[in-house]
């Protein structure tokens, strides 16, 4: 068959040689690479407009505020969820002691709880009697101490000369008093019924928390990626360990101080009102920095009341104890809960406590050691291989 050309259905077509095929094809690639960056060109500058570009960032920023009012709206809620949390990682321990001698969990947090609950009642008992006490002899003693007041000169005197006395009688029989009284009696009211509703959620929070922590790890853990998963499986076992230990130690360290100012109180003399201001010691004790000196200031007051011996006594003593307190027991309770340095724990301290108040203060500290944690087994790694 010839191979410049031949016939088909009448017609002829003509077959090119190699050597044409072959630089029509370069040519058709050289076009093609020519041409091939103007498409993903367009589409850079498509995506670049600015239009775009303040349209995106505007969207991003209207939703981030949206969240962070949600955020500061639901503010309470989402305190009452973080501290419920934590009082479940504290309670962990003694659960899983309990679930390590063949006690079923579900059994074992029923079991917590209702000893948590116990030792709440038994403080409001030895504590709220005595506060009821002091304040009928407070109400019983008001006129005898009115009296001794104004037979002072200097009282007398001033009382004379401003009428503070008829001034004060004039506004009780007016009906002011009792408008402000009740107005106040409301609002206690009103802060009574939240705080208890307040503490009924929390309750319920932890329960719900304290059961769910399995589930709740493993759900953490698969958010990681699969060939992650053992080192975040580890991470997060450090990380409710962390907390767990902080609030156990925290308790302990209070529990110590509860114990020694009751017997050091049996023994100055105030034994009538020992258990009562030893609880509110103990109470006070878990809040970082301040906690400690509030119920020394309480007990030393107190103590003056009784006696000047008495109050001299108390406030020896508990100079004496917060030197213990912070140089003997708390390093060797924190030295393996948390592991964060005493600078950062008063810092965080001081930051969590103007952000939230008391509750601040208390998360702070296992907040900065899950922070250093992560800084440390994440973070440093990275920066030592870079």
């Amino acid at each position: 068959m010839p191979s410049s050309g031949s016939r088909i259905f009448g017609s002829r077509t003509t077959t090119p040689s190699p050597a044409v095929a072959s630089s029509t094809t370069e040519a058709s690639a050289a076009g093609q690479t020519a041409d091939a960056p103007a498409e993903p060109l367009r589409r850079t500058l498509n995506s670049m407009s600015p239009f775009r570009v303040g349209f995106v960032g505007t969207l991003g920023v209207l939703v981030a505020y949206g969240l962070a009012r949600a955020v500061i709206s639901a503010q309470s809620v989402v305190i009452l969820i973080v501290v419920a949390l934590f009082i479940a990682l504290g309670l962990n321990p003694l659960v899983r002691g309990l679930t390590r001698r063949g006690v079923k969990r579900g059994l074992a947090v029923l079991l917590v709880l209702v000893g948590v609950l116990a030792v709440l009642v038994l403080a409001g008992l030895a504590v709220v009697p005595v506060f009821v006490e002091q304040i009928t002899n407070l109400v019983q003693s008001g006129p005898g101490i009115l009296q001794d007041t104004l037979a002072n000169r200097q009282v007398n005197s001033l009382n004379e000369r401003f009428q503070l006395i008829s001034r004060a009688q004039d506004y009780i029989s007016s009906g002011g008093l009792l408008q402000r009284a009740f107005g106040s009696v409301l609002g206690a009211a009103g802060a009574a019924l939240g705080a208890v509703f307040s503490g009924f959620t929390l309750l319920i929070l932890s329960l719900y928390f304290l059961v769910s922590l399995p589930s709740i790890r493993t759900a953490v853990i698969r958010l990681a990626p699969a060939s992650r998963r053992d080192r975040a499986s580890y991470l997060t076992d450090q990380i409710f360990l962390r907390i767990s230990s902080y609030i156990s130690g925290t308790f302990v360290v209070a529990l110590i101080a509860g114990v020694l100012s009751y017997i050091f109180l049996l023994i100055v003399g105030l034994g009538e009102f020992a258990l009562a201001l030893a609880v509110l010691v103990a109470v006070l004790d878990i809040i970082p920095l301040i906690g400690a000196t509030l119920g020394a200031i309480v007990v030393v007051v107190i103590g003056f009341v009784q006696s000047p011996t008495i109050g001299i006594a108390c406030l020896i003593f508990y100079l004496l104890y917060q030197q213990f307190e912070n140089y003997v027991v708390q390093p060797r309770v924190f030295k393996k809960a948390v592991d964060v340095p005493g600078v950062l724990v008063v810092i965080a301290a001081l930051v969590g406590g103007a952000l939230l108040g008391i509750t601040g203060a208390l998360l702070a500290v296992p907040v900065a050691a899950v922070a250093l944690l992560v800084l440390r087994e994440v973070a440093q790694p990275k920066l030592d291989a870079s």
